[in-house]
Formats: structure tokens, C-alpha cells, sequence
């Protein structure tokens, strides 16, 4: 089936469907709903096979889509795991989450989030694996990780390769569930770690998938290592979805899947070059899928504008609870859609001099994407000693090899890019072909620019607000790498660039 025709249902169509089904608990009198949120690791629309991707198997997620609703525009805050992840507990972008806006850093502790709100209103929360991370959240102040009391014991005594993790997700969850306070609504997150490189080589052509029928994304280069590697990625989502479906059995087995409000989804792109960590659309564009009988339409499909930091204030919305004033998302399920969500980077790895960033900003329409490249002398991969924001991988090998075929390829993912991006989504959704220095397209780049910097000044953004070098001076808990020059000092802030807010 041609992904392009599979969407069943207009945008319009499907806000009033949600709209007129979904009631809070409160509203409706009825027990509050149970919450399984499954986010898995570096996984992009429309990679599954609810889509109509040929060479993806996922029963799990498509049954969810089935007695659900499919969306098909769903964004993360940032194209990173571990700040999108903060901005999802919280409700807040990341230039509102000050260290928790970069990549492997502190996640401070004023902000309140939907976890610990539904402990506080009688929910029992907790996750295994990947919950808020990487970072450092002693050094914030909590005294668990924010996504709750962990369950990450059960361990795999066997498993495909070593380059899945030896967490038994669905037994953990099932370790989880029997420790509920009887009569206790709960919150679980299925923090995957999958499909976060690296992979076994060779195994989605193990699984029988046919590498003929890969369609790869046209940024990279269609070469037979690269279609290898992109089944390697999507054996890794499929082992993602056995252990959803085994939490769903669970579920059916204690009689609670009905009144459970599943989300399944991730939290960023693809880990191939011009994807992961890029505010491109194989960057921030995710799959999700949404089953709450009852509330949300079975066999539905949304157009809707998605953005992950929506998810905070729809949970609380959904189990009755008052959102804080501090969340600035909207619920998905019970608003109109929005005319666009924003997403934003700063720095990913440590991968350039001093350990600054590749600041961002961008803007997503159902039309259009624009994107602000804050500092465009600086190169968007990671400095030329190893392009580091890309994660290492035969993709990446393949183009930075040298060779002349894949040039233009290797331009697209590490070259420098100008300030101002502007790409029409449906002729190109790639994001390969930038419109923002053609005459026509002039009055869409203004506008889109201004109700960007328009809502950025208004959230706070320090980026706007003429002291957005402070994103530079958060430390970096997680690996450094001193042959980069400059400040490397693992954990620490870097003084250089601390300026106080005006």
C-alpha cells in the first residue's frame, strides 16, 4: 500500500472525532484511567507498519492504531532524547527548562512534573529502562528519576544480539503492575532502548527482509550497505513492539486494558545521518498511536499537529487532575488542532571547540517547516575532527567515505547551512530543497519567522531575550572529548560563557 494514499481521514474530520469522544475521568464519574506510555529510542514516522512501511512488521503498535487512533503529524520539543524527554514530563520547550534544554546534562527541579502530579493525586507511577536521561538528576534535586520509581531488575537470559539491552521490559512492567497498591490507578513508561544504535549487522536479513524493498529516505545515498543498515534499524523496532505487545497481554490478562489509556511513540528520529539530532522532518517527526476505549475513536486516523510537549497536560487532562500554570502544552484529545508546534536543539554531543552547541529553532505547519539555524558559521554535525553529533554507523561511514557518489549526501548532512530553512512539506519531505531565498515564497518565510520569534519572546526564550549563551555554559555530564580544543571539563559549567538574565 502507498503510505502516501493510506490516510483514511481528513484533519478536520478526525479534531471532531476526538474532540466529541474524550471526557475526563472527572467529568464522567468513571474510574480513572490506568496510563501505559511506550516511547521508544530513535524511531521515525512513518517507520511501522501501520503506515505502510513494506519491510517493518508491527502488530503491537498497529493494534493499537486499530482499536485507536493513528496520527500522522506528531513532533518531539527536540530531536534529542534526553531534552525531549524533559520537556515531555514537564510541559515546557526546552529554552524554558534551562539545563534540561541540552543533551546529557542536569534536569533542575522548580518545574513540576505530570509524574509525580498523578502520584500526588493517588496514581502509582513508575518506568523501566530509559526514563528521563541522560543526565544527571541527583544534581537537580530529585531523589528518583522524574519518570518515576524504576523497575528495570528482570533481566534477559537470552536476547537476538548484544545490541539490544538486556532489560526484560515486559516482565519488568508485569513486576510493576503486582506491586500496585490494590484499587490504585497507575502510570507506567516503557522507556525502550530500542532502536538506539548500535546494531547487530546483518540482522534484519536474518528476519527474512528484503532489502529490494527498502524505501530510503532520498538524503541518504541508496547504496546495499545502506539499505542493510536501515533493515538492521527496523529489526530494532520490531523488538520494541514484542515487548509492547507482551505489556498489552499483561494488561488483558489482569483485566485492565480497556481502562488504560495507551500512547505509544518515541522520542526522536531516526540515528542516521540529517535525522537524529536535525530539525528536519526525520529528526522531530515520530509515529504515535493512541488506544483508550470509550474515549478515543477506534480505527481513526488524525492529521492533527502533535507536539510531545502536549503529552503532560492530555495525561492530566485524562485522569482529571489540574494542570499547573508552568505547562504550556494543550491535551490532544480534547482540543482543536493547532495551526503549527514548534521544536528547537541546542547542543547534542560534545562535537565542537569550547563544547558549544548547533543552536535551533523551528516552526512546523501542515505546509511548511521553517527553521532557524541560530549560528550558522558553526558546522551542524560537529566540528570536521569526526562530525560527532552523528552517531557512529555504517550510514555515516558510508557518507563521509570520500566518495564522489555520495557528495551531495555528505553536503546535506554536515555541510553548513544557512540561517533560514523553508521547505514545503508535501512536495518535499525530505527537506531537501530550501525555499527561502526564492521571491515566491518570500511572504510564507515572513510570516512563518515572525509568529516563531513571536512565540519564543513570549515563552522566554534566552535565545530572544539577548542572553542565549547560557545554553553554552551548561555542563555536559555525559562522555567528553578533549582532543576538540577548548573547554572539556566533564560535568562543570563553562564560565566563559555565563551570562546572567537581563
Amino acid at each position: 500500500m502507498d503510505r502516501r494514499t493510506f490516510i483514511k481521514t481528513s484533519a478536520a474530520a478526525a479534531a471532531i472525532t476526538l474532540q466529541s469522544n474524550v471526557t475526563t475521568a472527572q467529568e464522567s464519574g468513571a474510574r480513572r484511567p490506568n496510563i501505559l506510555f511506550a516511547i521508544a529510542d530513535d524511531w521515525s514516522w512513518p517507520h511501522a507498519s501501520a503506515y505502510g512501511e513494506p519491510q517493518i512488521a508491527t502488530p503491537n503498535f498497529d493494534r493499537v492504531a486499530k482499536e485507536g487512533t493513528l496520527f500522522h503529524n506528531v513532533f518531539t520539543a527536540a530531536p534529542q532524547c534526553s531534552p525531549n524527554r524533559a520537556a515531555t514530563l514537564t510541559g515546557r520547550h526546552i529554552w524554558q527548562i534551562a539545563e534540561a534544554g541540552t543533551h546529557g546534562s542536569i534536569f533542575p527541579n522548580p518545574y513540576p512534573v505530570y509524574t509525580d502530579l498523578l502520584e500526588e493525586h493517588g496514581y502509582f507511577v513508575g518506568f523501566t529502562s530509559k526514563g528521563w536521561g541522560p543526565g544527571d538528576w541527583k544534581r537537580g534535586g530529585w531523589t528518583r528519576n522524574p519518570a518515576g520509581r524504576e523497575f528495570s531488575d528482570r533481566k534477559l537470559a537470552d536476547r537476538p544480539s548484544t545490541s539490544v539491552r538486556d532489560n526484560d521490559y515486559a516482565a519488568n512492567f508485569e513486576d510493576f503492575l503486582e506491586s500496585r497498591p490494590q484499587d490504585a490507578p497507575f502510570s507506567f513508561w516503557f522507556g525502550c532502548n530500542e532502536p538506539h544504535r548500535s546494531y547487530k549487522k546483518g540482522s534484519g536479513r536474518a528476519k527474512g527482509k528484503d532489502a529490494s524493498k527498502v524505501v530510503v529516505p532520498d538524503f541518504l545515498p541508496d547504496t546495499p550497505e545502506m539499505r542493510d543498515d536501515l533493515l538492521d534499524y527496523f529489526d530494532e523496532i520490531e523488538w520494541f513492539d514484542e515487548h509492547l505487545g507482551r505489556m498489552l497481554a499483561a494488561l488483558e490478562r489482569i483485566g485492565e486494558l480497556d481502562n488504560t489509556l495507551v500512547i505509544v511513540s518515541s522520542d526522536n528520529g531516526m540515528p542516521f545521518p540529517r535525522a537524529k539530532a536535525n530539525l528536519y522532518e526525520h529528526g522531530t517527526h515520530v509515529p504515535m498511536a493512541v488506544r483508550w476505549p470509550g474515549q478515543v475513536e477506534a480505527g481513526a486516523e488524525s492529521k492533527n499537529l502533535v507536539s510531545f510537549v502536549d503529552i503532560a497536560l492530555t495525561l492530566l487532562n485524562a485522569a482529571g487532575i489540574d494542570a499547573p500554570e508552568t505547562m504550556v502544552g494543550k491535551s490532544f484529545l480534547n482540543s482543536p488542532s493547532q495551526d503549527y508546534v514548534l521544536t528547537g536543539r541546542e547542543r547534542h554531543t560534545h562535537a565542537r571547540f569550547d563544547n558549544l552547541g548547533y543552536p535551533g529553532r523551528a516552526i512546523r505547519t501542515q505546509d511548511y517547516l521553517y527553521i532557524w539555524n541560530v549560528k550558522p558559521d558553526r558546522w551542524p554535525a560537529g566540528d570536521p575532527d569526526g562530525f560527532e553529533d552523528i552517531d557512529g554507523c555504517p550510514a555515516k561511514d558510508i557518507v563521509l567515505s570520500g566518495d564522489s557518489a555520495v557528495q551531495r549526501y555528505r553536503d546535506w548532512a554536515v555541510g553548513k547551512r544557512p540561517e533560514h530553512e523553508l521547505f514545503a512539506i508535501k512536495d518535499d519531505p525530505y527537506c531537501l530543497n530550501n525555499l527561502a531565498d526564492i521571491t515566491e515564497y518570500e511572504p510564507v518565510l515572513d510570516d512563518l519567522r515572525d509568529r516563531l520569534q513571536s512565540a519564543l519572546r513570549e515563552q522566554g526564550d534566552p535565545r530572544m531575550h539577548g542572553y542565549g549563551d547560557i545554553f553554552e555554559s551548561y555542563p555536559r555530564v555525559s562522555r567528553m572529548r578533549p582532543h576538540l580544543g577548548g573547554f572539556a571539563e566533564r560535568g562543570e559549567y563553562n564560565p566563559k560563557y555565563h551570562v546572567e538574565k537581563p
